[in-house]
C-alpha cells in the first residue's frame, strides 16, 4: 500500500476503498447469510447477541443486529478476512488487528414523502465505545459494503478532519434530522462531508472520533452491508466492558492481522 493512504487516513480521520477488496462469491454469501439471519435462520445453531430488530420486525425500519458472525458461517467468513487485516493494519501501523464486534446494518428503501425513520445521525463512535475501552484505545472501524453504495443509497458520509477537533458535540446514532447545527466547528476549520461510495466488497476504514451519519436510501434495493469495529495492540478493555467481553473467544472475535495480544497485555 502507498504510503499515502495512511496519512490520508490520519489527515481526514478516514479512508475509502471504492473498488472491491473482497471476492464477489464471499460477498453474496454474506448477502444471503445476512438475509437468513434477518429472518431468524442460524446455520451454526447460534442466535446472534440480543439487538432490537426481532426477526419478522418491519421490513421498512432500519434493521441492527449485533454480533451476527455468530449466527452465520458466511458473515463471519467476510468479518475474518485477512484482506481486512492487512489493509487495517497498513493504515494504521499496527502489529495487530482484531475485532472485537460487528454489526449488520440493512437500510430499506424509503421515499422523499414519508417521514424519515432509518437515518442515522451525525455521531462519534467513542461516545457509545467510552464503557469499553480505556482512554487513549486504538479502537476504530471498517466498514463493509455487501451491495452497491451509490449517492441515492443512503451511503455513509464522514465529516473530513473532525476526529482532530476538540469537543465538537454529541450526536446521536438514532437522530433522524441529521442536523450539524448542533456541532461546534473549531477556529479555522469547516464542515466538508464526503460520502462513502463504493462497489459491493468495498470498504471504508473511520477513525473513533471522526463524525459520520447516513440519509434515507432513496434506491429500489436495500443498502446492506456490515460495521466490523477493530482494536490494535494499544488497546485495553475495561474490567466491566460489555461490547468487548468477547475478545478472549477467537471464534467470535478472530485475530485478522498479526499476533494475538492478550486482553490483560494490551496497553492504551
Amino acid at each position: 500500500m502507498k504510503t499515502d493512504h495512511k496519512t490520508q487516513f490520519e489527515t481526514d480521520g478516514y479512508y475509502i476503498y471504492a473498488e472491491p477488496i473482497l471476492d464477489r462469491a464471499l460477498v453474496e454469501a454474506a448477502c444471503d447469510g445476512m438475509e437468513k439471519v434477518i429472518a431468524g435462520e442460524y446455520d451454526t445453531g447460534v442466535a446472534p447477541e440480543p439487538s432490537k430488530w426481532k426477526p419478522g420486525g418491519d421490513p421498512q425500519s432500519l434493521v441492527k443486529i449485533e454480533q451476527p458472525q455468530k449466527a452465520s458461517r458466511a458473515i463471519a467468513n467476510v468479518v475474518g478476512s485477512p484482506r481486512l487485516g492487512e489493509l487495517a493494519a497498513a493504515l494504521t501501523g499496527a502489529k495487530m488487528i482484531q475485532l472485537w464486534w460487528v454489526q449488520l446494518l440493512r437500510k430499506p428503501p424509503s421515499s422523499t414523502t414519508e417521514a424519515p425513520r432509518t437515518n442515522i445521525g451525525w455521531h462519534r463512535d467513542w461516545t457509545y465505545w467510552i464503557p469499553d475501552w480505556h482512554d487513549g484505545s486504538e479502537v476504530f472501524t471498517v466498514w463493509v459494503a455487501l451491495s452497491d453504495v451509490e449517492e441515492n443509497c443512503g451511503p455513509m458520509k464522514f465529516v473530513s478532519g473532525s476526529h482532530l477537533w476538540e469537543n465538537p458535540g454529541g450526536g446521536d446514532f438514532l437522530d433522524q434530522t441529521i442536523d450539524q447545527s448542533r456541532f461546534s466547528v473549531p477556529a479555522g476549520a469547516t464542515w466538508q462531508e464526503k460520502a462513502a461510495l463504493m462497489s459491493a466488497g468495498g470498504c471504508s476504514f473511520h477513525h473513533r472520533l471522526t463524525l459520520h451519519g447516513s440519509g434515507p436510501n432513496l434506491s429500489e434495493g436495500p443498502r446492506c452491508s456490515l460495521a466490523i469495529h477493530l482494536r490494535t495492540e494499544k488497546s485495553r478493555p475495561l474490567v466491566d466492558t460489555t461490547h468487548a467481553r468477547f475478545i478472549d473467544n477467537e471464534t467470535i472475535c478472530p485475530v485478522i492481522y498479526g499476533q494475538r495480544v492478550n486482553a490483560q497485555e494490551g496497553t492504551a
